[in-house]
């Protein structure tokens, strides 16, 4: 009977009944996988941190352990079977060794790989000007930083916290695991909702900050862009970035690595293998420990609901600077730039150029904004990785 108690005890019906907060959790990681199922909100990463989140969260399976990775730093002695505090023997778990890919930035620049083999920068080469679009947009991103000081977040959580605004979940990754890591969790469900609900918010600020006789605007038609601009352009963006914001040249390498595949036209096997296999793997490697960084003690706080609503704040805010810019421009440009199209430079691709064609054509179905959009989206990717970069030089000692 006492064999028998004692293995009752370790189960994880009896644990789960020794603390509340865990069910609460095994209820969000629920309702998030009911998002990504049947709402379909961003399912290729949501689905995959629920499911982390659920790992985690289970009672008595020790998938990941925070200590190994306490302070922000990989404690690498503590892998070799060493014990905790607590005089604890720690048994390393799956997830550990799995989210050894996030902390040491290994896969959201992967993601990047795969990112910039399926990106056609053909529209912001055409139109240079939608790289200042999408600088614009970049606004949400630092304002909302010195909102979450003013709340009291220190100025590496603010940095992770403002990259939401940025609308690229890899980049608000890579950027939390070096700045703030014990924030990975709530950054990423935000940064992935909200990138999710990019026809949800954007729609109302895009009306509300525009004239009916603006979003009726139409743009003539992009020139033609030739195979040897699209071959220069990686390497011109990447000695650049570099060379300007060294912290960033991580993601902009990558991304630009990923492109120049596409675009070359002699490395056909690479640019598939990024576009499908390795960014299919690396994102459920990616999603899964994501979501387990996401435990009861971290994440049920209230800084977790600060940093939600800050989220769509940045956002919201990133939407109206490109928005506002456009107008801007139009003060002094002969040929109108259709307001809309500025809101796409949040980066969330191709989703928030989408959302510009959708908006534009209610108001004159005539009106094709879908590939003068794609500049300022395409240029929101490469201005959130230079912001990044900054985040990272001013706060990432």
């Amino acid at each position: 009977m006492e064999t028998i108690l004692n293995f009752l005890q370790q189960t994880g019906f009896y644990l789960l009944g020794t603390d509340l907060k865990v069910l609460i959790m095994i209820v969000i990681a629920l309702i998030l996988a009911y998002l990504a199922i049947v709402k379909q909100f961003e399912p290729l990463l949501l689905l995959p941190i629920a499911f982390g989140m659920l790992l985690t969260n289970l009672p008595g399976a020790e998938m990941f352990h925070e200590e190994l990775f306490a302070g922000g730093h990989v404690h690498w002695d503590l892998f070799g079977g060493a014990v905790d505090e607590a005089g604890k023997a720690i048994s390393v778990g799956l997830l550990d060794y799995l989210y050894l890919g996030v902390k040491l930035g290994i896969y959201p620049c992967l993601i990047f790989f795969g990112v910039g083999a399926m990106t056609d920068f053909g529209p912001l080469i055409a139109n240079p000007k939608s790289m200042l679009l999408g600088a614009a947009a970049q606004l949400g991103i630092f304002v909302t930083f010195f909102g979450a000081r003013m709340l009291g977040f220190t100025s590496a959580q603010a940095g992770s916290i403002g990259i939401i605004g940025g609308a690229d979940g890899p980049t608000a990754i890579y950027v939390t695991t070096r700045l703030a890591p014990e924030l990975l969790g709530p950054i990423a469900v935000a940064a992935y909702s909200y990138m999710a609900l990019v026809p949800v918010i954007q729609p109302p600020i895009m009306k509300l900050l525009t004239t009916k006789r603006e979003r009726q605007i139409v743009m003539t038609a992009l020139r033609p862009v030739s195979k040897r601009e699209k071959i220069i352009f990686p390497f011109i963006v990447t000695i650049f970035v570099a060379l300007l914001v060294p912290s960033a040249a991580p993601l902009v390498g990558c991304l630009m690595l990923g492109n120049l595949f596409r675009e070359s036209g002699v490395t056909e096997r690479l640019s598939k293998t990024v576009q499908n296999e390795l960014i299919n793997i690396v994102t459920i490697f990616l999603g899964t420990t994501v979501g387990a960084t996401a435990t009861a003690a971290t994440f049920l706080s209230f800084d977790t609901l600060k940093i939600i609503l800050m989220g769509v704040v940045a956002f919201s805010l990133g939407t109206a600077g490109g928005v506002l810019l456009a107008k801007f421009m139009n003060l002094f440009l002969k040929r109108k730039i259709n307001p809309l199209i500025g809101s796409a430079g949040v980066s969330a691709v191709p989703m928030a150029a989408r959302v510009s064609q959708s908006v534009g054509q209610k108001e004159n179905p005539k009106n094709f904004l879908l590939m003068h959009a794609m500049g300022p989206n395409v240029a929101g990717v490469i201005g959130s990785a230079i912001a990044a970069g900054v985040l990272l030089a001013l706060f990432g000692a």
